[in-house]
């Protein structure tokens, strides 16, 4: 007989270890999370099938751990960027019923820009806040301004779709991430 192929491989593997990797997510992060845990562990596993041991759980195993630990990571990253965000405004602000336009849009767009993803703060802050010019930020990320105009470009558009959804929601939230910088001065 011959040898199984990949995919024959990889639905035997998933077929006996699915159950026990999910369990072992659930135990380890909760049921809400752990079917997206159990998912990805399989799809290292696909991508990487011909690394799986024969004894293929505790690898399954170690990959869901790290999955895990890098989603604490991240959960860690934006808990802390939310926090600092949060720091860049007052109660009193975020309270009153009579504010001022300017803080009205600054609080709007801090919330709206603590939903993106880190590369998508991180450019509109690079050039907002941080005045580069598109070259320079390209440097600091490290892609070409071409590339830089296209990211920058489809993180404004995420950003006012974010804003949208945000009570103070401007028009133009590269000027409004501008005078957020500035109020926050």
């Amino acid at each position: 007989m011959t040898e199984p192929g990949p995919r024959d491989r990889f639905t035997a593997l998933y077929s006996s270890c699915y159950s026990s990797v999910y369990a072992y997510a659930v135990s380890r992060a909760g049921r809400q999370l752990a079917e997206e845990v159990a998912s990805e562990t399989f799809g290292v596993a696909w991508r990487r099938i011909d690394d799986v041991p024969g004894e293929a759980l505790p690898w399954l195993l170690g990959v869901a751990r790290n999955i895990l630990r890098e989603s604490y990571r991240a959960e860690a990253r934006r808990q802390s960027l939310e926090s600092e965000l949060a720091a860049w405004t007052t109660a009193e602000e975020v309270t009153a019923g009579d504010i001022a336009e300017s803080v009205t849009e600054r609080i709007a767009v801090l919330r709206a820009l603590a939903t993106l993803s880190d590369e998508d703060r991180e450019l509109l802050t690079l050039v907002a806040w941080h005045g580069l010019r598109a070259a320079n930020a390209a440097k600091v990320v490290g892609c070409s301004t071409a590339t830089l105009f296209v990211r920058l470009h489809r993180a404004r558009r995420r950003l006012e779709r974010a804003m949208a959804t945000e009570p103070g929601t401007v028009t133009n939230p590269s000027r409004s991430l501008a005078s957020a910088k500035e109020s926050s001065r």
